[in-house]
């Protein structure tokens, strides 16, 4: 049975799992860590478990290598879960110590809904397809792609009224 050379780099770091590799178990653990933490924290914690497999005793060969990753994810979410439970406590505490911290001013709120009111001017200032568009991409998140299929332009067309929707603001008049 043949082996890839990751495997090989494997078992030098105590890891055999035999023929298998990460790229075998890497769908598992990520499917297992997202559905526990989200997409976002499991890419972090799989390199985690990775670099703990890696730290493994070089003796040691095991038997079920996905049940032995799973255990490892398991106690990697407990610890993320009491660490951050930990943090939320620490920022509770905080805000009881400090209510003022994290409300706006009666200034800030002003200055905001100034700058609200001026943006909404200065769109109604554009053409009405330039601030769409700039509002598709800027606003709502959408790509120059998803932009275009949304309102049936090309790319090409995106990517001019963008940068003619900025050139215009930048050169309107702001109140400070």
């Amino acid at each position: 049975m043949a082996t890839n050379a990751s495997d090989l780099a494997l078992r030098g770091h105590g890891f055999d799992f035999g023929a298998s590799s990460f790229r075998d178990y890497d769908k598992h653990l990520h499917r297992y860590l997202a559905h526990r933490l989200g997409p976002q924290d499991a890419e972090d914690l799989a390199q985690e478990v990775y670099l703990r497999l890696l730290r493994m005793d070089g003796e040691k060969c095991v038997q079920k290598p996905l049940a032995y990753i799973y255990g490892i994810a398991s106690h990697l979410v407990a610890d993320y879960r009491t660490d951050s439970r930990r943090q939320r406590e620490l920022l509770r505490d905080e805000k009881e110590e400090n209510p003022e911290e994290g409300w706006e001013t009666t200034d800030e709120l002003a200055e905001r809904l100034n700058l609200q009111q001026q943006l909404e001017r200065a769109l109604a200032r554009l053409p009405r397809t330039q601030a769409m568009v700039l509002l598709a991409h800027k606003h709502r998140g959408l790509s120059y792609e998803e932009v275009a299929a949304e309102l049936g332009l090309s790319i090409h067309t995106v990517e001019k009224y963008i940068t003619q929707a900025k050139a215009r603001i930048r050169t309107m008049t702001w109140e400070r």
